[in-house]
């Protein structure tokens, strides 16, 4: 099942019924879980944590923002993430699934920047405020101002374009963020202040799991240590694993039982504590 508005992918529990309500004699409804892509992420890939929640009872919702939209508006300070976020929020009630106990699972950066317009909207947006969230795992995410491990990223979903193409847009994409996101940081964050200083003070209060690995050349793990430990500061049930020797966004391959077994008890823990 497709959403209408936005290229999302909806997904029932795995034997159960599309809407994923609560069933007969139930009397709590089914969990729905949102996983937000990595940058450049294709939905074969995503749809294999879809397994990992399918197999629980959830219904889950997938989606990954155009990477266009990552790494170019939202370094110009355009908030073009801002409308699928609210397109996402609305697909819950699209859906009658507005009610169901709600946990997000996000990816690396580029799932965090859509993630923070998700939590202002639940925070500010009449309808929105209502939703009963649950609990956030975040996957190799949030990064700080990392130039390098951006450039790496954007590099590896440029793979497939011809050589000249991909270097001109790296040239740019590095000329952005050298100067928007570094050389004018202090007068550019008060016109929009960047998703992981959002995040670091951000007004929700519900559980957060942070998988990373010290081994990701993508985002670095003191970035997500410094994030765990300040979310903790701010009363949030917080717990972080370090993989150690798992790549980028590659926890689940590389450690399969380990994360599915993680991810499962998180889902039981915010649940059972909703």
């Amino acid at each position: 099942m497709t959403g209408e508005q936005l290229d999302a992918t909806i997904e029932p529990p795995l034997g159960g019924r599309p809407d994923a309500g609560p069933e007969r004699g139930s009397e709590r409804p089914r969990p729905v879980v949102v996983l937000l892509g990595w940058g450049g992420c294709k939905d074969q890939h995503l749809a294999k944590y879809s397994t990992v929640y399918r197999q629980r009872g959830c219904t889950v919702i997938r989606y990954t923002a155009p990477w266009r939209m990552v790494f170019f508006s939202e370094s110009c300070s355009i908030r073009s993430l801002r409308t699928p976020a609210q397109q996402l929020l609305q697909l819950l009630f699209d859906h009658r699934l507005e009610k169901n106990p709600l946990l997000f699972h996000v990816f690396s950066n580029g799932g965090v920047m859509l993630y923070r317009y998700i939590v202002e909207l639940l925070h500010t947006h009449r309808r929105f405020k209502y939703l009963r969230v649950v609990g956030t795992v975040f996957d190799s995410s949030p990064g700080r101002r990392n130039v390098l491990g951006s450039l790496r990223a954007l590099a590896a979903i440029l793979s497939s374009t011809n050589v000249l193409l991909r270097s001109s847009l790296l040239l740019v994409f590095a000329a952005m963020v050298v100067i928007l996101r570094i050389m004018l940081y202090p007068l550019t964050r008060f016109l929009h202040e960047n998703h992981y200083d959002a995040l670091l003070k951000g007004p929700s209060r519900w559980p957060e799991l942070y998988l990373y690995s010290k081994a990701d050349k993508i985002i670095k793990a003191s970035d997500i240590e410094l994030m765990a430990e300040a979310r903790r500061q701010h009363g949030v049930p917080v717990k972080a694993v370090d993989f150690l020797d798992s790549a980028h966004v590659s926890h689940l391959r590389a450690h399969p039982s380990c994360y599915t077994s993680l991810c499962g008890s998180f889902l039981s823990d915010c649940i059972g504590g909703s």
